[in-house]
């Protein structure tokens, strides 16, 4: 188990959860999202390979359009 910090809120995860899974889990769209691990950017094309480990802080960042 992953005791992690997301957007401010301490949830706990199975061992080995990607950032893909995380994003799966809260049905968020990868496309639309930027993610934020330990004060790091993280590409898109690394979500299926970063593994959340304890004490990770996740900051994940919705876009929204509007005129």
């Amino acid at each position: 188990m992953a005791k992690i910090q997301l957007n401010g809120k301490k949830i706990v995860l199975k061992s080995k959860t990607t950032l893909f899974s995380l994003l799966k889990k809260y049905k968020l769209d990868k496309n639309k999202v930027a993610i934020e691990l330990n004060g790091e950017i993280i590409p898109k094309p690394n979500y299926n390979k970063k593994i959340l480990n304890d004490e990770d802080n996740v900051e994940v960042v919705h876009f929204i359009g509007g005129g």
